[in-house]
């Protein structure tokens, strides 16, 4: 069953407000995005096959938030979504990855992603299984009694069956408590040992996932090795023995490739830097010639995996690059047409690194105050500290390399270093303020090399 994502667009832009700050066109382009993937799947079959996705490119710096917001709606809609490098494919043929290997790659993540959910259904009859199994064990059954000559077949089956007696619910109690675990028990656990061969192949044949440990384990017998261990050590292996008999992996595949057709996400980053200068008697290998390659995955194509084969029609691409030495109009023609919802993303301010710092759910100052904790040590900052912080990022932001909010990183790394080392020893209050910012970062600043060195 595809995952239908039924949040109106506002609803998915106020999901990313808790994440990202600011840049609201890329978020409503997004969102909109998004929201078509669930218009699609309400509209007539003969339709449904021609509506393609408006693949997104994102223009700007880095660390404006360009992956973060995919990466979040590709979460919350719970699609496949993988994050790609362009420049992994530089000189392809040569040194670079076969471009058809980001559609293998994300199929192997639907399929875990799959196989997880199904998990988690199973779960319970996994571990109730386990905990018999584990009974077993902790009170075999007793030997069946000797056949006499005379024995009907139908008493024979009556005398094995073994009835849930007293001693053996009692020990079920226990073994629920935990007042087993650590009881030694003996059992014959799977002995993986097959040939290690090395295999020289052409490029991308590794993507295929050809896995010659499981031809070599088809063609010879299973071996066991009796091992001693505990209960809780014993749970570990029986519990994942249970669940692999619970999952039907064919299932698990069909619904893979289907959620991979039919919602998968796939982020190309660095696309600007498969862009080059014009070749002037072909192709460029390293360049054009990769831009080429991609071509035919976003226009749409059928690549096979070892599942098999993914038409990528309904994939939705979204690629980000900074464009500092060059424009959007320098890819090839074709490819600009694949990308027909273009959206700038605006540099940050200092206003936007404070809010950043304390606003969304995973802000930077609420990590270091958690990190803190657990030293049992309680962190704390003046606005006027996160003002300050701010000030000092966007100014070497100006002055050095634009690196976005991941200067606020290295700031607060620097800053909190002499905290983090001294933290068992520490006073267990410490206050942050502009006063404790500007002592522990005046010398750095003013030196524009050492500046440049650290932060």
């Amino acid at each position: 069953m595809i995952n239908k994502e039924t949040r109106t667009p506002r609803e998915i832009v106020e999901h990313l407000d808790k994440y990202i700050i600011g840049q609201d066109k890329a978020k409503k382009a997004v969102a909109i995005a998004l929201r078509n993937r669930w218009r699609r799947q309400e509209t007539p079959e003969d339709i449904r096959r021609e509506i393609l996705p408006n693949n997104i490119l994102m223009i700007g710096p880095t660390g404006v938030g360009k992956t973060e917001i995919a990466r979040r709606l590709a979460e919350m809609a719970g699609a496949p979504f993988l994050k790609i490098e362009a420049s992994k494919f530089t000189e392809v043929g040569y040194v670079g990855r076969d471009v058809e290997s980001m559609i293998r790659d994300l199929v192997d993540l639907a399929v875990n992603m799959v196989k997880q959910d199904t998990a988690d259904i199973v779960a319970e009859k996994a571990k109730n299984n386990t905990n018999e199994k584990l009974l077993d064990l902790l009170l075999p059954s007793p030997p069946p009694p000797p056949k006499t000559i005379g024995q009907a077949s139908g008493e024979d089956m009556i005398d094995e069956v073994k009835p849930d007696n007293s001693t053996r619910q009692k020990l079920r109690e226990k073994l629920l408590s935990g007042k087993l675990d650590d009881r030694v028990i003996e059992m014959d656990t799977p002995q993986d040992r097959y040939p290690v061969v090395e295999i020289f192949s052409p490029m991308g044949m590794e993507e295929l996932g050809i896995n010659f440990q499981e031809m070599f384990s088809g063609l010879m017998p299973k071996k066991t090795k009796r091992r001693k261990m505990t209960v809780a050590e014993a749970r570990k292996f029986i519990y994942s023995e249970e669940l692999s008999k619970l999952i039907n992996m064919d299932d698990v595949i069909m619904v893979a490739l289907e959620r991979t057709q039919q919602s998968g996400i796939v982020f190309i980053d660095e696309i600007d830097k498969i862009v080059g200068e014009k070749s002037k008697t072909g192709p460029d290998v390293s360049r054009e010639g990769v831009q080429r390659d991609i071509l035919p995955i976003i226009e749409g194509s059928a690549v096979m995996t070892k599942y098999g084969m993914v038409v990528t029609d309904h994939i939705l691409f979204i690629s980000a690059g900074a464009f500092h030495s060059s424009r959007p109009s320098d890819l090839i023609p074709e490819l600009q047409g694949r990308f027909p919802i273009r959206v700038e993303l605006d540099s940050l301010t200092a206003e936007d690194f404070v809010r950043i710092l304390a606003e969304p759910k995973n802000a930077l100052i609420k990590q270091y105050i958690a990190l803190m904790a657990s030293e049992g040590v309680n962190l704390s900052f003046d606005q006027a500290a996160l003002k300050r912080i701010a000030e000092i990022a966007e100014q070497v932001n100006t002055t050095t390399e634009n690196i976005g909010a991941r200067r606020l990183h290295t700031i607060m790394t620097t800053l909190l270093e002499d905290i983090m080392f001294e933290a068992p020893n520490k006073r267990k209050n410490i206050r942050i303020t502009a006063a404790t910012v500007d002592k522990m970062l005046s010398e750095i600043l003013e030196n524009e090399d050492l500046s440049r060195y650290i932060l």
